[in-house]
């Protein structure tokens, strides 16, 4: 018998994979992540172990995407978040592969936008998109376009994005704000930032997930992410399915959220009473 959440959005949860559907019965469905965020790591490693070309790499995680997007619509993860070219790709990788990563892009939206329509998934785009080449936006434009009535999963390609841009992006913007609206500096509050940020309209990510093992953040999302759950898998992007994100999932609801405070478990020490020049003996 299906759970009274399972019946809410039956007609996706039946199309997740047995050991999908494995996993998602063990999840508390008022604690799964409003948002993921995803850095996705390790096409070229997943090609040179394979003794193939990088580009093979790439073709491969671009395919993973979409099995992961499916996944998320089916659970009715409203943000998913992919790190998918960052500024820094475009500054240092080789041109040649830099126009390889656009046309790849342009084939991934041009083919499955039908896909992201059957799953009711919108998609949606942060970084300074306007440094793309301009048939790659012109795609993009189209895709969003293609999708935006979808009410379902928002898929938010990061696309020559990098967190300090972001960050100096919005610094600019709100300077420009304070100029015309003669803001005190004073009253400027943490919202005031926010609002400038590329992600202005988004909910901060829950869940941060890196394949590839790497134990770093690189650039992504630095403002975002300052109470963010991070799973790092040593699995490589191109490998990665749906059955993953639920596993990092899973293993976030194991974890306690405290956002500074203490947690469920815990007492605070009675301090009120301790005189102020009470040291600790050692």
């Amino acid at each position: 018998m299906l759970r009274s959440d399972e019946r809410t959005i039956l007609s996706r949860i039946h199309e997740l994979l047995p050991e999908e559907l494995a996993i998602y019965r063990r999840l508390d469905p008022e604690r799964l992540p409003k948002h993921v965020a995803i850095i996705m790591d390790g096409n070229g490693r997943w090609a040179g172990r394979r003794s193939l070309k990088r580009f093979l790499g790439h073709q491969q995680g671009a395919e993973a995407v979409q099995y992961v997007v499916e996944t998320a619509s089916r659970i009715d993860l409203p943000w998913l978040t992919l790190y998918a070219f960052s500024l820094e790709n475009n500054l240092r990788r080789p041109k040649t592969e830099v126009n390889f990563l656009m046309r790849l892009l342009s084939t991934y939206l041009n083919n499955n936008v039908k896909r992201m329509n059957d799953n009711n998934v919108r998609i949606q785009y942060i970084g300074r998109i306007h440094e793309l080449p301009a048939e790659v936006q012109e795609r993009m434009q189209w895709a969003a376009e293609a999708t935006q009535q979808n009410t379902g999963t928002v898929l938010t390609l990061a696309l020559n994005y990098g967190a300090r841009s972001e960050l100096l992006d919005a610094f600019k913007g709100l300077y420009q704000e304070i100029a015309q609206r003669h803001i005190g500096i004073e009253d400027l509050t943490e919202q005031d930032i926010q609002r400038h940020l590329y992600t202005a309209h988004m909910p901060d990510p829950d869940l941060l997930i890196r394949t590839s093992g790497e134990m770093r953040i690189s650039n992504y999302l630095l403002w975002q992410i300052a109470y963010t759950e991070i799973f790092v898998t040593a699995r490589l992007w191109p490998d990665f399915r749906g059955v993953h994100m639920l596993e990092a999932i899973e293993d976030y609801q194991r974890r306690e959220r405290r956002y500074g405070g203490l947690g469920d478990g815990s007492e605070s020490d009675d301090v009120a009473s301790l005189p102020a020049n009470q040291l600790v003996n050692r």
